[in-house]
């Protein structure tokens, strides 16, 4: 079981809808939180507002720090070791989104999204993992997505991303398990949080309206997400949508490309 009163959780795109949910209720579970987040005014009013509300745990500290590159990963991890508190939990939680035929989506925004989305987890674990193997002790959060399972068009760049830190957090999961350090990914369907508004491009641009019936409450999903922490889950759907998806993607995977092309049709 993984500890929550006064464990170190560094925690990505703290200013985000999962990212204020996740400071939240880690402060309510009396956690010792480091912030960070590439919209500085945003984390620090964040901040603000959620100390208003919740007076348990502690922020150690926040940083905006641009996590898109190999030197920011490590400006991160180098800020952290100058604290000298071993890190118990890191959330890889930041995340971009677009939507767009594969073609249509300029390279540019598609590869930082990728730098974003699967590479920085990568970095930021690679970084942290040899820490907690020698302490045998700690646990990587990767926040993957339902689209980690399954690809609709128009999201071809970002379910790449999702279904490789779907891949990586499994892998790592294998590796480091015999040295008591635990991994979790999370895949959540849509959520009430800004990735609703992701920039689309080109033909498909006008596809990407969700119906409101099926989006989620990011405060059950990161509520949901804390629990399977808790118990060390690998792999957690924490809402009701996605895990009829993974279930119907295991085991009636016709049904659900005729369920998505029909959804399509319609629109």
């Amino acid at each position: 079981m993984t500890q929550l009163k006064d464990a170190v959780v560094v925690l990505t795109g703290a200013a985000g809808g999962f990212g204020r949910e996740f400071t939240r209720q880690l402060l309510q579970a009396g956690s010792r939180l480091i912030l960070t987040d590439i919209d500085e005014k945003l984390l620090r009013d964040r901040i603000t507002e959620i100390r208003q509300e919740i007076a348990s745990g502690e922020i150690i500290a926040y940083w905006n720090i641009d996590l898109a590159s190999s030197a920011g990963c490590e400006t991160l991890y180098t800020r952290i070791k100058s604290l000298n508190l071993p890190v118990d939990i890191l959330i890889n939680n930041a995340g971009l989104g677009l939507f767009g035929r594969m073609d249509e989506v300029p390279v540019a925004k598609w590869e930082r999204l990728m730098e974003i989305n699967l590479i920085s987890p990568m970095r930021l674990s690679s970084l942290f993992i040899a820490d907690a193997i020698a302490r045998r002790q700690g646990h990587i959060v990767n926040i993957s997505s339902m689209a980690g399972w399954v690809a609709p068009a128009g999201m071809a760049h970002y379910s790449t991303s999702k279904f490789g830190l779907r891949g990586f957090s499994e892998g790592l999961y294998n590796e480091v398990k015999a040295y008591n350090v635990k991994v979790t990914a999370v895949y959540p369907f849509f959520s009430r949080t800004p990735i609703l508004q992701s920039e689309g491009y080109g033909t498909l641009a006008g596809n990407k309206e969700i119906n409101d019936r099926l989006i989620s409450d990011p405060a059950r999903v990161i509520k949901n997400t804390i629990r399977a922490i808790e118990k060390d889950r690998l792999h957690v759907f924490p809402d009701r949508i996605g895990k009829s998806i993974h279930l119907l993607k295991q085991y009636f995977p016709s049904l659900l490309d005729w369920l998505g092309a029909r959804g399509t049709r319609n629109k």
